[in-house]
């Protein structure tokens, strides 16, 4: 019998790429999906790549308590309002994929001081578990509700979680620079995503910080035993996927490049998402577009490390992370549904 499924918020680039996914996958049958915008439409008028592979009408999230059960809801509401209908799922006996913010943090204050709100279920912060598969694969398996993680967190997370968990990162000494495709800044028209306004053009998002940046301190902290703190700076790009995360830091000892590599690849052996590429050999956006894969290259420039992440933010970065996670909550094997390479060119 496959695995019965909601979707919440299905419209967004988030939940396109999530609902390509589901389509492919043999384990599971979607039964509904939510739209505010587009309730009473079938989701491939909505989107019509879909056709053909996906004909479900959208509900209003209001109607929520008239839709079917199911084994596990994926949310992709923003942040701030998916909160309250997670805890209404997770109240049916479901088990729920968190694509927002909200469950992120443990300390319920840093998630109330990054987004200005008030959080209403604190319990829930401490029963979540953070969806980063190759850091918590053994509490992702028992887990009720997971936390997926943000596009820009996993790029700095797993470019330095080994030397964060080595306890070989200075922890004020991490500089992360990330380039990212426009799709991270979501569906709904701005005049920032405009094509003249974002054609041919390199734009920085914020300096003085990003609502990620205390989820990469949190985990790297975690990893590490120890308060680290980073200085994270994202730009967009005129690309509709990928990232590209150049992240600098010290180590408290130098250390060579081999000695770095083999850290790396101790730490990410057996780890089938994670492609560390030859020492001299950077990753690119393109070699990743469309899949599940993170590219990581690493090197030297004098004392500073510097790692270099590629992964396309709606896959690695959100919705293919979603379904990793699913397939490691319900005993799929981890890559069902999963395993296609970048298109290319």
């Amino acid at each position: 019998m496959r695995l019965k499924i909601g979707v919440l918020g299905a419209t967004g680039y988030t939940g396109a790429e999530l609902l390509r996914l589901l389509a492919n996958h043999p384990g599971v049958e979607v039964l509904w999906l939510t739209s505010e915008k587009f309730a009473g439409k079938d989701i491939s008028e909505v989107f019509p790549h879909l056709r053909g592979f996906l004909e479900i009408e959208c509900s209003s999230v209001q109607k929520l308590k008239e839709l079917d059960k199911v084994d596990l809801a994926f949310s992709c509401l923003p942040h701030g309002t998916s909160m309250h209908f997670v805890k209404r799922l997770l109240d049916t006996g479901a088990r729920v994929i968190d694509l927002s913010s909200d469950f992120r943090f443990s300390d319920m204050g840093v998630y109330e001081d990054w987004f200005k709100s008030t959080h209403k279920y604190k319990n829930y912060l401490k029963e979540a578990v953070y969806g980063l598969p190759e850091i918590y694969k053994e509490q992702i398996m028992g887990a009720r509700l997971i936390a997926n993680p943000g596009c820009y967190a996993t790029s700095v997370i797993l470019g330095l979680a080994p030397l964060a968990a080595e306890g070989l990162l200075k922890g004020d000494s991490v500089i992360a620079d990330i380039k990212s495709g426009l799709s991270g800044g979501g569906r709904a028209p701005s005049l920032g995503h405009h094509f003249p306004e974002a054609n041919e053009s390199v734009n920085i998002d914020s300096v003085s910080g990003h609502n990620q940046r205390p989820e990469i301190e949190q985990e790297l902290s975690n990893l590490a035993d120890t308060s680290i703190k980073v200085t994270f700076i994202p730009h967009t790009v005129p690309l509709n996927r990928g990232i590209l995360a150049t992240v600098y830091c010290r180590l408290k000892k130098k250390d060579s490049l081999d000695k770095a590599y083999g850290i790396y690849e101790k730490f990410y052996r057996q780890k089938r998402f994670i492609r560390l590429l030859e020492k001299g050999s950077y990753p690119s956006t393109k070699n990743v577009r469309y899949s599940n894969m993170c590219d990581i290259g690493a090197g030297f420039q004098d004392d500073v490390f510097v790692s270099v992440v590629a992964l396309d933010n709606l896959g690695k970065g959100a919705s293919g992370q979603a379904i990793q996670n699913m397939n490691i909550m319900f005993d799929f094997p981890e890559t069902e549904g999963l395993l296609s390479t970048a298109i290319y060119p």
